[in-house]
């Protein structure tokens, strides 16, 4: 959600630009503050950022985006596995592989019913008793290398438009296995008719992300609070996995900007007002999938969905509910339009207590945020703050 300021909104970020009368109305009694999520020298990606989040120091415990996301879809993970991420990515279809461009890192959003056809025509052709592929979610898959190492490989998001050739895996095996999966997926019926629907293909397979089996402290162990996580995206809930959390599933929630924000905002209230939770995480994945297509119009339709469909009725609801409560709303990290991927700038946050005024008089945006002079150099250390321990 954190971007830069924006030509066409007359110098405004997309945050401060977008319709949001319930932020704008918590905001006047809210802490506004600026919140360093990416330790220096680790990538900015959402597994490091919401690592930090949710109050586990990115530095201590990261082991790998892809093994959080296998913690999710359940996949047995042995000490010495790799686990990497799978994207079904869309790549140009005139030119020798090496020298495609990566036009798509998500294949048009593509449905978890359209991948699971591909990834079985995968699996038929490259799955090994060394190499296993598992369905995630959408475009996002995974891939178990048994007796494997880490490798340095290169997410797609970050050169859309871009030859692939400098980024490809320097692992031949991988190398032919991405080559390979071009051949199998370009010819698919699901990607001829996804083409002749106007949506992108999914023809090629993109590793990367690759790690081992991460060991997370428990959230109850570390806070003392039981914990709820509600996200559609498997890397959100295999950090809830890991941390010892419940995960619940929304049905309709999808990633994308067309998500059941409704369903969502009911399961976090219904988590700490029904079923036990002290703490709820809402994670919305819209912003994001907005800011690497690179368009500014659905950003700021993806923030004002925010506002209006979970801010606001998680607000009413714990305003009728009697009880005294804490909102902390913030991006896990900034995904600014100009570069269509991650950077590792300080996030907004926004941290409201319905029993005190706090203060802040702005509206929450990167310009109040900086303006406040509140910095937190250490962004795993906020979970404490926003808990008050």
């Amino acid at each position: 959600m954190a971007d830069e300021p924006q030509e066409r909104l007359g110098g405004r970020t997309p945050l401060e630009a977008a319709a949001t009368p319930a932020m704008d109305f918590l905001a006047l009694r809210s802490e506004i503050g600026l919140l360093k999520t990416i330790p220096e020298g680790m990538s900015p990606g959402s597994d490091t950022a919401n690592l930090a989040v949710m109050g586990y120091d990115p530095e201590k415990y990261y082991t790998g985006r892809s093994p959080l996301e296998a913690l999710s879809i359940g996949v047995p993970l042995q000490e010495k596995d790799v686990a990497l991420r799978c994207n079904f990515v869309t790549l140009t279809e005139e030119e020798p592989y090496e020298k495609k461009k990566i036009l798509d890192h998500s294949s048009s959003e593509i449905s978890t019913e359209d991948a699971a056809v591909l990834l079985d025509a995968v699996k038929k052709e490259l799955g090994t008793d060394e190499f296993q592929f598992y369905l995630g979610t959408s475009y996002r898959h995974c891939l178990i290398w048994h007796e494997g190492k880490v490798l340095p490989l290169t997410p797609p998001h970050d050169h859309l438009g871009e030859v692939i050739g400098p980024y490809l895996p320097e692992d031949s095996r991988f190398l032919e296995l991405q080559k390979r999966s071009y051949e199998i997926l370009s010819s698919h019926p699901i990607n001829q008719k996804r083409k002749e629907q106007g949506l992108n293909p999914a023809n090629s397979c993109w590793f990367w992300g690759a790690g081992t089996k991460p060991g997370l402290a428990s959230f109850e162990s570390l806070y003392g609070k039981k914990g709820t996580m509600i996200s559609a995206v498997d890397l959100l809930k295999g950090i809830a996995v890991g941390a010892g959390m419940r995960v619940k599933e929304v049905a309709g929630a999808n990633g994308g900007l067309d998500t059941n924000y409704e369903g969502k905002a009911q399961a976090a209230v219904d988590a700490v007002l029904k079923e036990g939770s002290d703490f709820a995480y809402i994670h919305l994945e819209a912003p994001d999938e907005m800011s690497h297509q690179g368009s500014l119009e659905r950003k700021l339709k993806a923030i004002e969905n925010l506002d209006a469909r979970i801010v606001k009725p998680v607000y009413e609801a714990m305003e009728a509910s009697g009880e005294d409560y804490r909102l902390l709303i913030l991006p896990d990290h900034p995904t600014p339009l100009r570069i269509r991927t991650h950077s590792s700038e300080p996030v907004p946050y926004l941290l409201y207590d319905s029993r005190k005024d706090l203060g802040s008089k702005g509206l929450y945006g990167e310009t109040t945020a900086k303006e406040s002079g509140i910095f937190h150099e250490k962004g795993y250390q906020m979970m404490r703050y926003f808990l008050e321990l």
